[in-house]
């Protein structure tokens, strides 16, 4: 039956692998899934396209999308914007796309605030040990870098309670189809389904009424 799409925020610990197994994700599934496209006021980088990886916008626009309560959820990083148009994620969703928003934990909770079917997956590499050795792996990053993500780690593993489920990402495949099969299973809750239920339940009453003998 034709549904609407789920959405879904995926948070994690820098070095999880979020961005690619998202993408990955995408590229397994195209049809299925869509990935939230935030706004921001920052310029194009060499290579970005304006609706690709950001709606490039200006201040002035930006900030009347926020009077105008046209994003999600929206934050200030430095001297500028980032944010999640509202109207993007609908669209994707009433086309029956699941719509993926990768935000921090913080954020994760807002939208779960304004959207209370929206699913919120953590995802977390096997052990503190790996997680350590995959920024170590980067080697883009200083070891005080390292180190303070470390530190921000500790942090968030306090709010994986607030979230529905976590995605161990070990092995980057078995990882990609448990995030899907997770998905496909929120369809089929209860809560989303209200509508069939309530046909079934007339259905079967009508059936049971016609096979009543009189009296």
């Amino acid at each position: 039956m034709a549904q609407k799409g789920l959405l879904t925020v995926v948070s994690g610990f820098s070095g999880a692998g979020k961005g690619t197994l998202m993408k990955r994700l995408l590229e397994k599934y195209p049809e299925s899934y869509a990935l939230s496209v935030s706004a921001t006021t920052r310029r194009p980088r060499e290579g970005e396209v304006d609706g690709r990886e950001y709606f490039f916008v200006s201040v002035e626009e930006f900030e009347r999308m926020i009077r105008e309560d046209e994003l999600i959820e929206h934050a200030r990083y430095v001297s500028n914007y980032y944010g999640t148009p509202r109207r993007y994620v609908t669209e994707q969703m009433e086309a029956g796309r699941d719509v993926l928003l990768e935000i921090e934990v913080q954020g994760a909770l807002l939208v779960k605030e304004k959207y209370p079917d929206a699913l919120l997956l953590f995802v977390t590499p096997p052990s503190a040990q790996e997680l350590e050795r995959r920024l170590r792996g980067r080697e883009t990053e200083t070891e005080e870098v390292i180190r303070r993500r470390m530190r921000q780690a500790v942090t968030e593993s306090k709010a994986i309670d607030c979230y529905d489920s976590i995605l161990v990402n070990d092995d980057l495949e078995t990882c990609v189809d448990e995030m899907h099969a997770l998905l496909r299973s929120r369809h089929y809750a209860v809560e989303r389904n209200a509508e069939f239920i309530r046909r079934m339940r007339q259905e079967l009453a009508g059936r049971q009424d016609e096979q009543t003998d009189p009296e």
